[in-house]
């Protein structure tokens, strides 16, 4: 049965919560395989907005079971405060497992984040400083510590002194920090564990088991395709790899068993944080895109850098993940927009290249070669289907699908989760 991946096609910000909500009262498990409190969705249902950050956007779908997969990194704090803020709003979070496998950032990770970004300066990543990066470079060091753990002080209490005997010496000697205190950091994590126990679960066996059962699972990546550690603009890029088939380690579902994946990109592009990106604005027009677009960071509140459409990563994106479908999110933020450009290649020191340059200088170096669209001023919020959309909208979004590499199944012209032209079905197909 189908077990389908959301994956972002860009720089993240593209509307994947919206995707996963849209899909998520037909499906009956939505998953989360990477990323932690760093990747936030925004969710827009009944025009009430929900900011999600460590759970997934299938945690406001009354049919799914929610489910935190073995790839991500948990800030426990993060985590209840999270569900506290759902449940005051009135949602039902009692559904909610989590992967015994996931693991867990420390107060520790939290500090390194924050002064090694300081101690970088100017070559600084542009981290949310909420310690992912720390806990996955644990997670790769075998030094982390996981969700299981907190069952069981005594490997706890391990865990803690081996991780600590190397990052006390960091912080004091390198970074004339004080040492962090093994109890601290025990007592913190065994705070939650009554409350932690009746969510956690062999998430591996329970998804494979519902696929046997015909049983439908959707698998919501964080971050996005040029933020994945392998295939990203390293090394700005995230610590995880936020692909396609980076959500099937994540989820411990086998690649055979994924039968769409599903990229999420916007009609323009957005990146936070450092890093080159070719189609950047730096004028009235550029205000206007993160204005209308409301471009603020989920997580950070930070403002958004922006940018027209890039087909040339569109492709990429394309390739990297073997998209089957894509999902176009806020065409509605280019209404009133005179000319749109459109990235089809870069120039790059005087030589064209159509598809992304193979070397980080290369890429730093790209200049965008544009084709340049109509622009319409009708409001499309409205819209429901293709035909509905004014003349040049619909031009606009076809040349971009014979651009980017796979069929444009789903458009988004407003934030609220009807307001979506759909043209394919994203589970059946």
């Amino acid at each position: 049965m189908p077990a389908i991946v959301i994956v972002g096609a860009q720089w993240g910000d593209e509307g994947k919560g919206k995707a996963t909500d849209l899909l998520g009262s037909r499906v009956d498990y939505v998953v989360k395989p990477n990323g932690g409190n760093n990747a936030g969705h925004t969710v827009v249902v009944g025009g009430e907005k929900y900011e999600l950050k460590l759970l997934p956007a299938g945690i406001l779908s009354p049919n799914a079971i929610p489910i935190i997969g073995n790839g991500c990194v948990i800030n426990l704090e993060a985590l209840f405060d999270e569900i506290d803020g759902l449940e005051a709003r009135g949602a039902d979070t009692s559904k909610l497992k989590i992967s015994a496998n996931a693991h867990l950032v420390a107060p520790y990770h939290q500090v390194l984040d924050k002064v090694t970004e300081r101690f970088l300066g100017k070559r600084a990543i542009g981290t949310t400083g909420r310690g992912i990066g720390p806990a996955y470079m644990d997670k790769v060091a075998r030094l982390g510590l996981r969700v299981q753990d907190v069952f069981d002080e005594s490997i706890l209490r391990q865990k803690v002194e081996g991780s600590l005997k190397q990052k006390n010496e960091l912080l004091v000697k390198v970074y004339n920090r004080r040492s962090v205190e093994v109890d601290e950091i025990v007592s913190y994590f065994l705070s939650y564990a009554e409350r932690l126990r009746p969510l956690v679960i062999d998430s591996t066996f329970a998804l494979n088991e519902a696929l046997d059962e015909g049983k439908v699972v959707l698998m919501e990546g964080g971050q996005a395709t040029f933020l994945d550690v392998d295939h990203g603009t390293y090394p700005f890029v995230t610590s995880s790899n936020p692909t396609a088939g980076g959500a099937s380690v994540g989820s411990g579902i086998g690649p055979t068993r994924i039968t769409r994946a599903v990229g999420i990109i916007k009609a323009y592009t957005t990146r936070v944080g450092a890093g080159p990106f070719p189609t950047e604005l730096f004028d009235d027009m550029g205000l206007y895109l993160q204005k209308t677009g409301g471009e603020f960071g989920v997580n950070t509140g930070r403002p958004r850098r922006t940018g027209w459409y890039d087909a040339v990563l569109a492709r990429h994106a394309s390739r990297v993940n073997g998209f089957t479908d894509y999902f176009v999110t806020k065409l509605d933020v280019l209404t009133g927009i005179e000319r749109i450009p459109v990235c089809v290649a870069y120039d790059v020191d005087g030589v064209r290249h159509d598809e992304m340059p193979m070397t980080q200088t290369e890429f730093h170096h790209a200049k965008p070669i544009f084709e340049y669209f109509e622009g319409w001023t009708e409001d499309i919020t409205g819209a429901r289907s293709i035909e509905d959309l004014p003349d040049n909208a619909q031009v606009y979004v076809r040349a971009l699908e014979k651009m980017s590499g796979a069929r444009f199944s789903a458009i988004g012209v407003g934030p609220d989760r009807d307001q979506t032209i759909v043209v394919n079905d994203l589970i059946t197909g």
